[in-house]
């Protein structure tokens, strides 16, 4: 089997209300109790916001570090999944699932072993 990241996106700015967000989080919370269950999910978080980024990068002999996220966007990495699928078919049906569960965009990766 191999891993696919699904890394959802969401859009800059404060976190929705709560009455928008908690039916979200319980269709999300579901979604990963279904992924457990077939033993598809490995891993899974939600990051804090863009703005509690620090980026660390090599430029000639020096390191920087600055605050912020890596690049000025306006959508960020708002949270991840690690799954195990037999194939990136399967990925992207466990991918539709999670659209669906957060409202938000979802990349698929394979993870490179």
């Amino acid at each position: 089997m191999a891993q696919y990241l699904l890394s959802v996106y969401q859009p800059d700015g404060p976190a929705p209300a709560p009455e928008f967000l908690e039916p979200i989080m319980r269709d999300v919370e579901a979604l990963n109790r279904e992924m457990e269950e077939a033993g598809a999910w490995v891993f899974g978080a939600g990051l804090h916001p863009a703005e509690a980024a620090t980026v660390v990068r090599q430029q000639g002999s020096e390191v920087l570090i600055t605050d912020g996220p890596f690049a000025e966007a306006k959508e960020h990495l708002g949270g991840f999944t690690v799954i195990e699928a037999a194939d990136l078919d399967a990925a992207l049906g466990w991918a539709e699932k999670l659209a669906r569960a957060t409202t938000l965009p979802i990349e698929v990766r394979p993870v490179q072993h």
